[in-house]
């Protein structure tokens, strides 16, 4: 039970605006206006007679205190198989092993749940530096995991906290813990370390399972706006699954609103964010699959550059420039005229150096993929219709060595 302070919020006492407002008002024009206000709803236990003394209130309350709140259910289409609620265990309930990684708002760690016995992954949200609370792209995360199941996206497994008793954050902030289904490597690690070969067989089973995640991602009208080889996770059988999800957002293509321009790491972002868009489409992730498309060829970044023009250029040297030409619509884009190129580039994405290091059906993917006109852009259900793509079954593919 938690104490209303109205006085704190301001609608109480002389300084209120509440009470100024109140002042000026005649008696009879405050009657009316009180008589005009709806009734509150009524609560389930509402007839329940309440306790008179103070003893008796004592005794309500008390049964209430030891209750720990719900934080909220599985995610979408899944069933309970436990009675566990999320939010309803502490992280003591986990025998940490140690830092995997360092994710948007927090540390991650490997993890042995001694109730199941299996290993998960704890994305730690700490509270001590927000200022607002609970941090957005953590809700955010949670909001729409919940809303995602599917195999080839992370599976958020619930939430617990660092306090037995919920009411302790009251007095102390604590954190809370995100658990996750554990993968043993994401994509960047393993494509840096050089000790895993991946051969055309595996890149096709990787993009096959990451575009089917990314379509019904899209399908369910949410874009994921950071896409890169470090949010794309890979365990010792094969499997891949798109995580850090603390930037998407859901999308709405009948609306024509601006959302905000500065998403996808800089290196996968394509050039109508480059050139100023707010108003994208799900094309903005097959970008970024396509870069990645490359990287796992040619076992390195395709466009890394540290500065929005460059990136540009870069994308011009392989894409060839935007122009109305092949983008009619690029003339409309705020920074078109301001960001141009040193020189003009035509399309040479067929240049020597990747028909000797990406085959002929990987490159034409390639090619649809990174599409300059974001309209002319193969979607993520086009791309798994490609000849690349078309007849893999990534069940039955061996995992790398």
């Amino acid at each position: 039970v938690l104490n209303f302070d109205a006085e704190h919020f301001g609608l109480r006492g002389p300084n209120s605006f509440v009470a100024k407002g109140v002042k000026k008002e005649p008696e009879r024009k405050l009657r009316h206006l009180l008589t005009d206000l709806p009734l509150p709803p009524e609560l389930p236990g509402a007839d329940l007679p309440s306790p008179k003394t103070t003893e008796e209130k004592k005794v309500a309350i008390q049964p209430q205190l030891k209750k720990r709140p719900k934080i909220c259910g599985p995610r979408h289409g899944e069933t309970e198989i436990t009675e566990i609620d999320w939010g309803k265990r502490c992280v003591d309930k986990f025998d940490i092993i140690g830092i995997i990684g360092e994710g948007t708002y927090g540390q991650v760690y490997k993890a042995k749940d001694k109730d199941a016995g299996e290993m998960v992954a704890l994305k730690k949200v700490r509270l001590d530096n927000e200022k607002e609370g609970f941090p957005i792209t953590a809700i955010r995360e949670i909001k729409i995991l919940r809303q995602l199941n599917h195999s080839s996206i992370i599976n958020m497994k619930e939430i617990v906290t660092d306090k037995e008793d919920a009411l302790d954050f009251k007095k102390d902030k604590g954190a809370f813990y995100l658990v996750f289904e554990y993968m043993d490597h994401d994509l960047m690690g393993l494509l840096e370390s050089g000790l895993v070969h991946f051969t055309e067989n595996h890149i096709k089973s990787f993009m096959r399972q990451l575009m089917e995640g990314l379509d019904y991602c899209h399908k369910k009208n949410f874009l994921h706006r950071d896409i890169k080889c470090s949010n794309i996770l890979l365990n010792n059988r094969g499997q891949i699954k798109l995580a850090d999800f603390g930037l998407a957002r859901l999308y709405n293509s009948e609306e024509s609103r601006p959302y905000t321009n500065k998403v996808i790491t800089l290196w996968y972002r394509p050039p109508e964010l480059l050139l100023g868009e707010e108003r994208y489409t799900p094309a903005i992730d097959v970008w970024s699959c396509g870069c990645i498309l490359g990287e796992l060829f040619t076992k390195k970044p395709i466009f890394q550059a540290n500065q929005e023009l460059a990136q540009l250029e870069l994308i011009s040297r392989i894409c060839g420039s935007p122009c109305p030409g092949v983008w009619p619509d690029v003339i409309k884009l705020p920074y078109f005229h301001t960001m141009k190129p040193k020189k003009q580039y035509l399309f040479i994405v067929y240049q020597i150096s990747y028909l000797n290091v990406i085959p002929a059906a990987a490159l034409d993917l390639f090619d649809h993929m990174l599409a300059l006109d974001p309209s002319r852009r193969c979607t993520a259900e086009h791309a798994l219709q490609s000849d690349f793509l078309r007849d893999v079954d990534h069940t039955k593919m061996p995992p790398p060595e």
